[in-house]
């Protein structure tokens, strides 16, 4: 059985928007659009085969921090996910309204 997280800190551009994204090795999503790809069965691990775009579909709070529920376009996988302090925050409302 693999680790639950292993950090991987890789430099994306986005699949959605273009955007170019600086990985802390933390980073899992666009910091502009607030989109991502499944890759991950295990954050970091990078052993899913889907690939598909992950849609930011609900913001909620957990212990005062705004957390992304993304979910899978292609199979419908669903992943909750911190927010980082360089996420747009007009993204992080817009989808939170939605």
């Amino acid at each position: 059985m693999g680790k639950f997280f292993q950090r991987c800190q890789e430099d994306f551009q986005c699949d959605r928007c273009g955007a170019m994204a600086r990985g802390s090795g933390y980073t899992n999503h666009c910091p502009q659009c607030l989109w991502s790809r499944h890759v991950d069965i295990n954050p970091g691990d990078r052993a899913a085969s889907c690939g598909g775009l992950m849609e930011p579909i609900a913001i909620e709070m957990k212990k005062g921090n705004y957390v992304i529920l993304h979910q899978c376009t292609r199979c419908g996988w669903q992943r909750r996910n911190k927010t980082a302090i360089d996420d747009n925050f007009e993204a992080i409302l817009a989808v939170a309204r939605s």
